[in-house]
């Protein structure tokens, strides 16, 4: 399970914080079940993904030496939010 202000990298999203972990119901006869409130760090929007079977890939931040090998691939180059999240391990890096 990720935690609150986490930096990870979904598939579909990109590089995002984890700004919360809240729990939601469809109605009030349903039990609440958990969300991450992922905020992308390159776009301008909120999104609720369920802590538990979502759909989407999420996973903590590439390594510098996964991204670096990531930066040699195709994929690299196709994918816009692999991409950003590669540049972004690697951009870090370069700033210490």
């Amino acid at each position: 399970m990720f935690q609150k202000k986490q930096i990870i990298y979904s598939e579909t999203l990109g590089v995002c914080v984890v700004d919360n972990i809240v729990s939601l119901a469809a109605s009030k006869r349903e039990k609440p079940v958990p969300y991450y409130v992922l905020k992308p760090v390159f776009e301008d929007k909120v999104s609720y993904i369920p802590v538990e079977h979502h759909q989407v890939v999420l996973r903590e931040m590439f390594t510098i030496k996964e991204a670096m090998e990531l930066k040699e691939t195709e994929k690299y180059e196709k994918d816009k939010h692999l991409k950003q999240a590669v540049d972004y391990v690697l951009d870090k890096v370069a700033i210490k």
